[in-house]
Protein backbone atom coordinates (compact mmCIF):
# COMPACT_ATOMS: atom_id res chain seq x y z
CA UNK A 1 0.00 0.00 0.00
CA UNK A 2 1.42 3.11 -0.77
CA UNK A 3 0.72 6.34 1.26
CA UNK A 4 1.18 10.02 0.53
CA UNK A 5 0.48 13.20 3.34
CA UNK A 6 0.52 16.27 1.07
CA UNK A 7 2.18 19.38 2.41
CA UNK A 8 2.28 22.74 1.80
CA UNK A 9 6.00 22.06 0.39
CA UNK A 10 6.65 18.35 -0.04
CA UNK A 11 5.24 15.11 -0.73
CA UNK A 12 5.85 12.53 2.27
CA UNK A 13 5.53 9.14 0.56
CA UNK A 14 5.45 5.51 3.04
CA UNK A 15 5.53 2.22 0.98
CA UNK A 16 4.98 0.41 4.50
CA UNK A 17 9.16 -0.02 4.41
CA UNK A 18 10.33 3.78 4.54
CA UNK A 19 9.07 7.45 3.86
CA UNK A 20 10.27 9.70 0.73
CA UNK A 21 10.19 13.34 0.82
CA UNK A 22 9.90 14.92 -2.41
CA UNK A 23 8.67 18.03 -3.86
CA UNK A 24 5.23 18.50 -5.21
CA UNK A 25 6.23 18.11 -8.74
CA UNK A 26 9.00 15.52 -8.70
CA UNK A 27 6.21 13.12 -6.79
CA UNK A 28 3.60 13.73 -9.11
CA UNK A 29 5.85 13.08 -12.15
CA UNK A 30 7.56 10.10 -10.77
CA UNK A 31 3.87 8.37 -9.02
CA UNK A 32 1.08 9.66 -11.25
CA UNK A 33 0.37 6.17 -12.26
CA UNK A 34 0.99 4.30 -9.28
CA UNK A 35 -2.27 3.63 -7.05
CA UNK A 36 -1.83 5.46 -3.82
CA UNK A 37 -3.98 7.02 -0.90
CA UNK A 38 -3.51 10.32 -0.12
CA UNK A 39 -4.47 13.23 2.40
CA UNK A 40 -3.30 16.78 1.14
CA UNK A 41 -3.63 20.33 3.30
CA UNK A 42 -2.55 21.87 -0.12
CA UNK A 43 -5.94 22.84 -1.68
CA UNK A 44 -4.14 24.42 -4.69
CA UNK A 45 -2.90 21.04 -5.88
CA UNK A 46 -6.13 19.18 -5.91
CA UNK A 47 -6.81 20.15 -9.55
CA UNK A 48 -3.18 18.68 -10.89
CA UNK A 49 -3.55 15.46 -8.87
CA UNK A 50 -7.26 14.75 -9.56
CA UNK A 51 -6.39 15.27 -13.87
CA UNK A 52 -2.76 13.95 -13.61
CA UNK A 53 -2.56 11.21 -11.47
CA UNK A 54 -4.42 7.34 -10.40
CA UNK A 55 -4.90 8.66 -6.12
CA UNK A 56 -7.62 8.76 -4.37
CA UNK A 57 -8.05 11.49 -1.37
CA UNK A 58 -9.07 9.85 1.92
CA UNK A 59 -9.26 12.35 3.84
CA UNK A 60 -13.17 12.43 4.34
CA UNK A 61 -12.42 8.27 6.40
CA UNK A 62 -10.40 10.29 9.67
CA UNK A 63 -13.03 10.70 11.76
CA UNK A 64 -11.97 11.25 15.18
CA UNK A 65 -13.94 11.53 17.71
CA UNK A 66 -14.19 15.15 19.35
CA UNK A 67 -12.39 16.86 16.60
CA UNK A 68 -13.68 21.06 15.38
CA UNK A 69 -14.40 20.82 11.95
CA UNK A 70 -11.37 23.26 10.64
CA UNK A 71 -9.02 20.64 12.54
CA UNK A 72 -6.40 19.65 10.01
CA UNK A 73 -6.23 16.48 7.94
CA UNK A 74 -2.52 15.80 8.86
CA UNK A 75 -3.17 16.35 12.63
CA UNK A 76 -6.33 13.90 12.77
CA UNK A 77 -4.56 11.73 10.86
CA UNK A 78 -1.71 12.13 13.35
CA UNK A 79 -4.18 11.60 16.15
CA UNK A 80 -5.26 8.48 15.22
CA UNK A 81 -2.20 6.85 15.17
CA UNK A 82 -2.78 5.98 19.04
CA UNK A 83 -5.73 6.19 21.14
CA UNK A 84 -4.05 7.98 24.15
CA UNK A 85 -0.78 10.18 24.27
CA UNK A 86 0.23 13.76 23.58
CA UNK A 87 0.73 14.38 19.64
CA UNK A 88 3.41 16.70 18.36
CA UNK A 89 3.90 18.06 15.04
CA UNK A 90 7.04 19.82 15.13
CA UNK A 91 7.26 21.60 11.08
CA UNK A 92 6.93 25.31 10.16
CA UNK A 93 3.81 25.26 12.88
CA UNK A 94 4.01 23.09 16.11
CA UNK A 95 0.82 20.96 16.65
CA UNK A 96 0.05 20.11 20.30
CA UNK A 97 -2.65 17.28 20.46
CA UNK A 98 -3.91 15.31 23.16
CA UNK A 99 -5.56 12.06 22.70
CA UNK A 100 -7.63 10.31 25.79
CA UNK A 101 -9.22 7.23 25.35
CA UNK A 102 -9.68 7.04 21.95
CA UNK A 103 -11.33 10.57 22.23
CA UNK A 104 -9.71 13.88 20.49
CA UNK A 105 -9.54 16.68 24.09
CA UNK A 106 -7.88 19.65 22.38
CA UNK A 107 -4.62 21.37 21.18
CA UNK A 108 -2.77 24.48 20.20
CA UNK A 109 -0.52 25.43 17.82
CA UNK A 110 2.86 27.71 18.49
CA UNK A 111 5.19 28.88 15.50
CA UNK A 112 8.12 26.37 14.22
CA UNK A 113 11.57 27.31 15.88
CA UNK A 114 12.35 29.27 12.87
CA UNK A 115 9.41 31.50 12.60
CA UNK A 116 10.21 31.80 16.04
CA UNK A 117 13.69 33.21 14.53
CA UNK A 118 12.28 35.47 12.16
CA UNK A 119 10.37 37.23 14.37
CA UNK A 120 13.19 37.88 16.29
CA UNK A 121 15.47 39.15 13.69
CA UNK A 122 12.50 41.61 12.59
CA UNK A 123 12.73 43.53 15.90
CA UNK A 124 16.64 44.13 15.47
CA UNK A 125 19.36 42.80 13.86
CA UNK A 126 21.36 42.28 16.75
CA UNK A 127 18.68 39.26 17.54
CA UNK A 128 19.57 37.44 14.12
CA UNK A 129 20.94 34.41 15.42
CA UNK A 130 21.22 30.89 14.52
CA UNK A 131 18.97 28.38 17.39
CA UNK A 132 21.56 26.97 19.68
CA UNK A 133 19.83 23.02 20.29
CA UNK A 134 22.18 22.51 22.98
CA UNK A 135 21.37 25.39 25.16
CA UNK A 136 20.74 24.33 28.85
CA UNK A 137 17.25 25.24 30.22
CA UNK A 138 18.54 24.34 33.61
CA UNK A 139 20.22 28.10 33.86
CA UNK A 140 20.08 31.45 32.64
CA UNK A 141 22.02 31.79 29.75
CA UNK A 142 24.43 34.61 29.58
CA UNK A 143 24.43 35.53 25.75
CA UNK A 144 22.20 36.65 23.42
CA UNK A 145 22.31 33.82 21.25
CA UNK A 146 21.75 31.43 24.28
CA UNK A 147 19.21 34.02 25.77
CA UNK A 148 17.14 34.08 22.19
CA UNK A 149 17.26 29.55 22.43
CA UNK A 150 16.60 29.57 25.47
CA UNK A 151 13.03 31.52 24.81
CA UNK A 152 12.23 29.17 22.00
CA UNK A 153 13.32 25.84 23.67
CA UNK A 154 12.09 26.39 27.26
CA UNK A 155 8.72 27.41 26.28
CA UNK A 156 8.09 24.94 24.01
CA UNK A 157 9.49 22.30 26.53
CA UNK A 158 7.10 23.79 29.34
CA UNK A 159 3.78 24.19 27.43
CA UNK A 160 3.94 20.36 26.29
CA UNK A 161 4.81 19.35 29.87
CA UNK A 162 2.38 21.15 31.28
CA UNK A 163 -0.25 19.28 28.96
CA UNK A 164 1.42 15.77 29.25
CA UNK A 165 0.16 14.72 32.65
CA UNK A 166 2.07 11.01 32.52
CA UNK A 167 0.96 10.40 28.87
CA UNK A 168 3.58 9.72 26.40
CA UNK A 169 4.71 11.80 23.56
CA UNK A 170 5.05 11.22 19.96
CA UNK A 171 6.90 13.50 17.80
CA UNK A 172 6.63 13.73 14.64
CA UNK A 173 7.86 16.53 11.79
CA UNK A 174 10.95 17.73 10.67
CA UNK A 175 12.09 19.02 13.79
CA UNK A 176 10.63 16.24 15.98
CA UNK A 177 13.64 14.39 16.54
CA UNK A 178 15.54 17.12 18.36
CA UNK A 179 12.43 17.83 20.44
CA UNK A 180 11.90 14.48 21.12
CA UNK A 181 15.84 14.23 22.94
CA UNK A 182 13.97 17.18 25.78
CA UNK A 183 11.49 14.64 27.06
CA UNK A 184 11.96 11.07 28.62
CA UNK A 185 8.60 9.54 27.89
CA UNK A 186 8.38 10.57 24.00
CA UNK A 187 8.93 8.62 20.89
CA UNK A 188 9.92 10.39 17.34
CA UNK A 189 8.26 8.48 14.50
CA UNK A 190 7.53 9.90 10.84
CA UNK A 191 5.27 7.33 10.37
CA UNK A 192 2.59 8.65 12.69
CA UNK A 193 0.42 10.27 10.33
CA UNK A 194 0.46 7.11 7.92
CA UNK A 195 -0.36 4.76 10.76
CA UNK A 196 -3.24 6.74 10.89
CA UNK A 197 -4.46 6.85 7.85
CA UNK A 198 -3.95 2.79 7.65
CA UNK A 199 -5.72 2.86 10.66
CA UNK A 200 -8.92 5.00 9.17
CA UNK A 201 -8.72 2.37 6.09
CA UNK A 202 -8.95 -0.48 7.70
CA UNK A 203 -11.95 0.85 9.79
CA UNK A 204 -14.07 2.26 6.90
Amino acid sequence: MLLADIGNTHIHLYDGMQVKHLRHHDAIIKYAQESLFYISVNQSLEEKITTQTQWKNISSLLVLEGAYDTMGVDRRALCLSHSEGLFVDAGSAITVDVMDGGVYRGGFILPGHRAMLESYASISPVLEHELNHKVCTESLPLTTKDGISYGIIATIKALIEKHQKGKTIYFSGGDGEFLSTLFEESVFDETLVFQGMIHALEVR
